[in-house]
């Protein structure tokens, strides 16, 4: 009866299967990691030129949004009203940042993922002992719980307005239809009094705001994939070593999986310093603008009307839950390179050779300084981190309420 619901299982993942929802996502608005690759030179060109057309459209109301605050935090209007629209620009810049920092760094990006695949685990044997299944099942879990939670705010933003003048108009009898719209625009003509001219700017700040919200989550969506990957590299290290006996192995035995192991654990560690190249400038700029975002929103949320509050709940759960996930996976990747230095101290070596056990004190003094992601003036991402935006946030709202109510 319910055949059509089973899900076909997979004896093997390939490396594509856990990067295809940032990669897939990212095509929607025409960015194509993988650009220079495709063969087909029509697709290639079409894509950028919606890419290039959708952020030209997205920074063209990004100024509209700064102008409209200039004008009214100079004028009598009151703090709240003017600071309505600083919570938007705040995403914005987060979202035009990222995408900027991804088209600095693709080449090295993709270097990286190309790295990732050539040690990725491919026989249905490796997988298992990998337990990529698992890693698989539970970052897919994240990114649809996040995106869903991001493109929640963008959308409630973009629709709220048509939907409420829709059903006013419509189911309640209202002599008019209110050409309203979710963000706050100064426009440099008559967007409201020609009805044309309205939905042609409505639906250009909806795409504006899809691609805003597509290019903020898609960045934090390919550090989860590519952390996800090293964390299950790490802790497949660490659980090799535990599960070793070296009483089991020959001297010369010993020695080569000791040499493999070096090998292997450097070339995750280089990968997780790349991993700390391409998204620790990125993830900088992304909690200052993040406090600052947190900061207005919650500021919204305590002054507004009900309405309001709903919308302005929204944008700062997914402000939220965007420092939050980041911070999860910088922990998840320190916390799982430093189980190696326990692993070797943990397993059988008391009866190996002196040339394995000085390999092993190798290993483990280089695990003492475990992966991370070192954005600038920020110690290293972890929870710890989470508080300290947390912190900066609730200064701003301090200092930002007693300004409005002193």
């Amino acid at each position: 009866m319910f055949g059509f619901m089973k899900k076909v299982k997979r004896d093997v993942f390939t490396f594509e299967d856990l990067t295809r929802f940032p990669m897939v996502f990212y095509k929607t608005i025409g960015e194509d990691l993988y650009s220079e690759r495709d063969k087909n030179l029509l697709r290639r060109y079409l894509l950028r030129f919606y890419l290039v057309l959708g952020f030209l459209n997205f920074n063209a109301y990004v100024v509209g949004e700064i102008a409209y605050f200039i004008v009214h935090i100079t004028s009598t209007t009151t703090l709240l009203e003017a600071t309505a629209v600083a919570p938007c620009i705040g995403f914005s810049f987060m979202a035009d940042f990222k995408q900027f920092g991804l088209t600095v760094n693709r080449k090295i990006l993709v270097k990286l993922l190309d790295d990732l695949k050539e040690i990725f685990p491919m026989t249905k044997e490796q997988q298992e002992a990998y337990n990529v299944a698992f890693y698989k099942k539970h970052m897919n879990r994240v990114m649809w719980l996040f995106t869903i939670l991001c493109m929640t705010y963008t959308s409630s933003f973009s629709f709220y307005p048509a939907i409420k003048s829709t059903i006013k108009y419509y189911f309640f009898g209202s002599e008019i239809f209110e050409r309203n719209y979710g963000f706050h625009i100064l426009f440099p003509y008559d967007a409201e009094t020609d009805i044309t001219i309205y939905w042609i700017s409505y639906w250009g700040l909806a795409h504006c705001a899809y691609v805003a919200g597509v290019s903020y989550v898609c960045v934090d969506l390919v550090l989860i994939t590519t952390i996800t990957q090293l964390t299950m590299h790490f802790n497949y290290l660490a659980n090799t070593l535990e599960d070793y006996d070296g009483d089991a192995h020959t001297d010369e035995e010993n020695v080569k999986f000791a040499q493999n192991l070096v090998v292997y654990h450097s070339r995750a560690l280089d990968l997780s310093e790349e991993v700390n190249n391409i998204f620790s400038l990125l993830i900088l700029w992304n909690f200052i603008a993040a406090s600052l975002v947190i900061c207005f929103a919650g500021f919204q949320i305590t002054a507004s009307n009900v309405e309001d509050i709903v919308l302005y709940f929204i944008f700062f759960s997914a402000s939220l839950v965007q420092v939050f996930v980041v911070c999860y996976y910088g922990d998840e990747m320190i916390s799982s390179s430093s189980r190696i230095g326990a692993a070797v101290f943990n397993h059988n070596w008391l009866s190996c050779s002196s040339k394995y056990k000085m390999i092993m004190r190798y290993i483990m003094m280089r695990s003492q300084k475990p992966a991370s992601i070192r954005p600038p003036t920020f110690p290293p991402i972890s929870f710890n981190t989470f508080m300290k935006v947390i912190s900066m946030s609730y200064q701003f709202f301090a200092l930002l309420r007693t300004t409005y109510y002193g």
